[in-house]
C-alpha cells in the first residue's frame, strides 16, 4: 500500500532521470522533494584530525554551479507540476521539520561514502526517528551498485586493477530508471523558499571575465549535464578519440568534462555508461569508448573504497598509516604555489587556470599536486583541501583518494612523483597552454618557456620577462627535490 505523503532529502543527485530516491517516493500520493544548503558546507572551517588547519570548505565556482544545479531542478520539477523546497540551514533541522509539516511517513534519500556525509545523514536520520517517520536509504551515486560488487564493500581490494577485473567479470551495470511519474506537491504547508546567492552562503563573488579563459563554461544542472553529454559524444562525435586526446590542456573538446555533472549528481554515471553503449552501436567501439567507461569505474573505486577506509584517508600517513614522510608545514612556500608563483611554469598555469575557472585537467591536476606533496613535501592534504575550495568538480572521494595516491599515502604501493619538466615538454611542447595562463612568457620560445631561469639576462631582455619582476624565479632547485625523493 503507499504511503500517503513522501519527503525527498535531494544531496548529490540533483536530477530527475536514473533518481531511486525520486522514484520510490513516487509511490506514495504525494511528493515533497527539498534541498537543503547546510551552512556547514560554506565559509572558513577547521580540517580537523591531528595536524589540522584551516581552509574554504567551497569556494566560489562550486557554489555558482550547485545553485544553478538547484535552479534547474527546481525549474524541471516545476514543468511537471511538482516543486523543490529550498532551505538554507542544517539538514537535520530541516528535513525533520518538513517531513512533520506535512505529515510524512517516509522520507527518502541518498546516502553517501565519506564520513562527513555520513555524519549528516546520521543525524538527520535520528530526528526523523524520533518523530516516528521512517528514513529509506538509496545508493544513487556509482555506475555499479554497492549490492551488486562481487565481494562487500569492506573486502573490496584496494587496488584499482583488481577491482576493475572483478567488476568487469562479475558485476553488471543496472538500467537506468526512467523520469519519475512525479505526485502533487503539498508545499503550501511548508513555503518553497528561495535559492541563496553566493554571498547569502558567504562565498566570493564570481568574476565572469576569468570564467571567460576556461576550456567549458560548467552550467549546473541536469539540463546543461544532458546537453554536454550529448555533444560531446553524438554532436562533435569526439569519443572516438578520446584516449588519443583526453591529456589535452586547452579546448572544450579533448575529453568528456562530464565530472562537474557527475559530482553533483547532475548526471547519472549509469545514464553516461548507457550513453556509451549506444554510441558504440551506432558509431565505433574501440579502446576510447572503453576508456571513458575505465574513468568511471575508477570514480566508483573511490567512492567504495571511502565505504570501506572512511577517516582513514583523511590522516596524513593515509589509508597505509606512513610515517616515514618528513611532511612540512609552510605556509610562505604553500601561498606561493595556491597563487600559481612558484616559478614553474607548468605548475603555475595549472594553478591559476584552477584559481580562474575551477578546473584543471587531470594532467594538470596530477602535476600540480605531485609538485607539492613530492617536490616541497607540504602536508599534501592542504592541497587537496585547496582543491576542494577551488573545483567546480569537487569530489571527496575521488579528489582525497588522487591526491593520497600522488603523495605515496594511497592506493598504491610505489612512491608516485612527476617529472614536471618531461611532463611540460610532453603535454604541452609549445607552451600554448603556459602562455595562454601566464602571458608574461608569451614572447619566451617554446624551448625555454618550461625553464625561463636557463634565459641569460640579454635572453629575458630580448623576451621581455625579467625574472624575479615580471616572473618569479624558481622557489626550488627541482632536480635537487627529486634527488631527495629517488
Amino acid at each position: 500500500m503507499a504511503d500517503d505523503t513522501a519527503v525527498v532529502w535531494v544531496r548529490r543527485d540533483l536530477r530527475l532521470h536514473d533518481n531511486e530516491a525520486l522514484v520510490d517516493a513516487c509511490a506514495a500520493d504525494a511528493v515533497l522533494p527539498v534541498y537543503v544548503f547546510d551552512p556547514r558546507e560554506y565559509g572558513d572551517r577547521a580540517f580537523g584530525g591531528r595536524d589540522s588547519f584551516r581552509f574554504e570548505k567551497t569556494g566560489r565556482h562550486r557554489a555558482r554551479f550547485r545553485r544553478e544545479a538547484v535552479a534547474d531542478l527546481r525549474a524541471r520539477l516545476r514543468e511537471r507540476g511538482s516543486e523543490l523546497v529550498v532551505r538554507h540551514e542544517r539538514p537535520e533541522v530541516v528535513v525533520p521539520a518538513v517531513a512533520e509539516a506535512v505529515d510524512a511517513d517516509v522520507v527518502h534519500v541518498q546516502t553517501l561514502p565519506t564520513p562527513e556525509e555520513i555524519a549528516v545523514e546520521n543525524a538527520v536520520r535520528e530526528q526523523l526517528r524520533r518523530l516516528g517517520v521512517t528514513p529509506s536509504r538509496h545508493w544513487t551515486h556509482t555506475l555499479y551498485h554497492l549490492n551488486d560488487l562481487p565481494v562487500e564493500y569492506t573486502d573490496i581490494s584496494d587496488t584499482y586493477t583488481t577491482f576493475r577485473k572483478s567488476v568487469e567479470n562479475r558485476a553488471t551495470v543496472r538500467e537506468p530508471l526512467p523520469d519519475p511519474d512525479l505526485s502533487s506537491a503539498p508545499v503550501d504547508a511548508v513555503g518553497a523558499g528561495s535559492i541563496p546567492s553566493n554571498a547569502d552562503l558567504g562565498v566570493e563573488a564570481l568574476d565572469t571575465e576569468s570564467d571567460d579563459q576556461g576550456v567549458l563554461q560548467f552550467e549546473g544542472g541536469e539540463t546543461a549535464g544532458l546537453a554536454r553529454l550529448d555533444r560531446y559524444l553524438f554532436e562533435e562525435d569526439r569519443l572516438r578519440e578520446y584516449k588519443q586526446t583526453r591529456n589535452g590542456l586547452l579546448g572544450q573538446g579533448f575529453s568528456s568534462k562530464l565530472s562537474a555533472w557527475l559530482n553533483e549528481g547532475c548526471l547519472s554515471p549509469r545514464r553516461v555508461e548507457r550513453a556509451v553503449r549506444r554510441y558504440e552501436r551506432e558509431r565505433v567501439s574501440n579502446d576510447s569508448t572503453y576508456w571513458l567507461l575505465f574513468e568511471l569505474v575508477w570514480r566508483d573505486f573511490f567512492q567504495f573504497q571511502f565505504a570501506k577506509h572512511g577517516t582513514d584517508f583523511f590522516r596524513r600517513g593515509g589509508i597505509r598509516g606512513r610515517d616515514d614522510i618528513d611532511w612540512r608545514d609552510d605556509d610562505e612556500q604553500f601561498e606561493r604555489w595556491a597563487a600559481g608563483e612558484t616559478g614553474i611554469p607548468f605548475v603555475d598555469a595549472a594553478m591559476r587556470e584552477l584559481n580562474a575557472t575551477g578546473y584543471q585537467s587531470n594532467r594538470a591536476r596530477q602535476n600540480a599536486a605531485s609538485f607539492l606533496a613530492n617536490n616541497l613535501r607540504i602536508d599534501w592534504r592542504r592541497g587537496a583541501a585547496y582543491f576542494e575550495t577551488q573545483l567546480v568538480d569537487y569530489d571527496p572521494a575521488s579528489n582525497y583518494g588522487n591526491w593520497a595516491y600522488i603523495a605515496g599515502v594511497g592506493n598504491d604501493s610505489r612512491d608516485r612523483y612527476f617529472d614536471i619538466l618531461k611532463q611540460a615538454s610532453t603535454y604541452d611542447g609549445a607552451g600554448e597552454y603556459v602562455t595562454h595562463w601566464i602571458p608574461e612568457l608569451s614572447d619566451v620560445p617554446p624551448e625555454a618557456v618550461h625553464e625561463p631561469w636557463t634565459l641569460t639576462e640579454a635572453e629575458q631582455a630580448e623576451y621581455g620577462v625579467q625574472l624575479g619582476v615580471d616572473y618569479p624565479a624558481p622557489m626550488i632547485d627541482l632536480e635537487e627535490s627529486y634527488r631527495k625523493l629517488r
